[in-house]
């Protein structure tokens, strides 16, 4: 496919994103970062977060990128103006955006729930991100940190990921107008989506925002449907530190076995 789509987050979360990439562009090629040596950077100032982003985008703008995707929160919330304001020629598109935009065209009654980590939902970036598309939808944000610690253990599905799910997710929908609309505002909580799928009211859309990031960065593209026997593309691999601990929990993410010798380790 030529040039790469080049991914960064602050370590494997990121990598759900990945994934939902490459399911919709199979022969494409990719480039992903994950900045392990400084994550998490939902606990950092939002002027360290957009350093660390333009650091990350620098390093990957040397693949000469077709697009840049920004599959962290947390950045999203943060930095997108200064990587757009740094990259003028280059395509950027975080994960807030599609999840806002496919939250706000699913709900009925126009109340919606969003669920991602404290720094997420403190910071309000979905909040804000879904009333400009429609003033007048009802947002409520919580948070469930522990969701986080459940993917990266791999303990995704049973009794503890079903009593964690029900014990966040009961609250949000105890009230006489509950949300019909729960985004997945985590990169991490696709992982748990069969145990989030069993904690809530029937009729609840889910709104998975690897998955609407992928489609808007295929639909930016233009990209064409790939025949299902086409040589699938190159994965670069990169992290700022550990390569093994990136390729053990990076496989949960991905999907797919990952080699610590495929990581390169890079000095941002």
């Amino acid at each position: 496919m030529g040039r790469p789509i080049g991914v960064f987050d602050s370590g494997v979360g990121g990598l759900t994103v990945l994934r939902a990439l490459r399911s919709a562009l199979p022969a494409q090629d990719f480039v992903y970062l994950g900045d392990t040596a400084r994550l998490p950077y939902g606990t950092k100032s939002a002027a360290t977060v957009v350093r660390y982003s333009l650091q990350c985008a620098a390093a990957l703008a040397r693949y000469d990128l077709r697009c840049l995707v920004v599959a962290c929160n947390t950045a999203s919330g943060s930095a997108l103006a200064a990587l757009r304001a740094a990259h003028p020629q280059l395509p950027v598109i975080g994960v807030i955006e599609p999840g806002a935009a496919a939250a706000v065209a699913l709900t009925r009654c126009e109340s919606i729930a969003v669920i991602a980590t404290e720094g997420t939902i403190l910071g309000g970036a979905y909040q804000a991100a879904i009333h400009r598309l429609n003033p007048r939808a009802r947002v409520v944000g919580h948070a469930c940190s522990l969701f986080v610690a459940l993917a990266e253990e791999g303990i995704t599905d049973g009794p503890i990921a079903d009593a964690v799910a029900r014990r966040y997710l009961a609250p949000l929908f105890e009230s006489d107008a509950p949300p019909d609309t729960l985004v997945l505002g985590c990169t991490h909580f696709p992982l748990l989506k069969d145990a989030i799928r069993a904690a809530l009211p029937a009729g609840v859309e889910i709104v998975d925002s690897a998955e609407t990031t992928a489609a808007t960065v295929a639909a930016h593209l233009a990209a064409v449907p790939t025949a299902a026997d086409a040589a699938r593309g190159r994965i670069t691999w990169l992290a700022t530190d550990g390569a093994a601990r990136f390729a053990r929990v990076g496989s949960l993410f991905f999907g797919e076995p990952l080699s610590p010798a495929a990581v390169s380790i890079v000095d941002l």
